[in-house]
């Protein structure tokens, strides 16, 4: 099942937002979804233990981990975001009707994260200090969009 899933969500990703209502149901959806937000998730978490001295800082793995971040970042994830896929319609759904509704800020938010994404990718793998001052940018990208439009918990 998770190779139909992979499948899938590439497809979505390749074809668009409009190609993505066609393919799949909203539950297949929010599953890419998911599967979007934890490759970030993955990236993040060595990023951020290494900024906060819990790892040592790895110059290699830290910059592996920012380029597949701003790689992730570059991605049109628009086709994630569809109608039938926000909180209250699926349970398993943590993300308000609004970042559905608001495409325009959405778009505005991604780039953010693209930009902030971008400068960690250049700067994870010089030193230690540099990643610390890039994390700043990526963490300010993410909670811009998770305070207004994820659900809390």
């Amino acid at each position: 099942m998770r190779n139909v899933l992979s499948l899938i969500a590439a497809a979505m990703l390749a074809c668009g937002p409009a190609l993505a209502e066609d393919l799949a149901d909203p539950e297949e959806i929010l599953t890419a979804r998911h599967g979007y937000m934890l490759m970030m998730a993955m990236n993040l978490a060595p990023l951020g233990a290494m900024a906060k001295g819990e790892v040592p800082y790895d110059a290699v793995a830290a910059g592996r981990a920012a380029s597949s971040l701003a790689a992730l970042a570059s991605v049109d994830s628009s086709m994630l975001w569809v109608p039938g896929t926000e909180n209250g319609v699926l349970d398993d759904s943590s993300a308000l009707p609004e970042i559905i509704s608001n495409a325009d800020d959405r778009a505005v938010k991604f780039a953010a994260l693209k930009t902030a994404s971008d400068a960690m990718a250049t700067a994870a793998g010089t030193d230690l200090a540099s990643l610390q001052g890039a994390m700043k940018g990526v963490g300010e990208a993410c909670s811009g969009c998770h305070k207004p439009y994820r659900k809390s918990e």
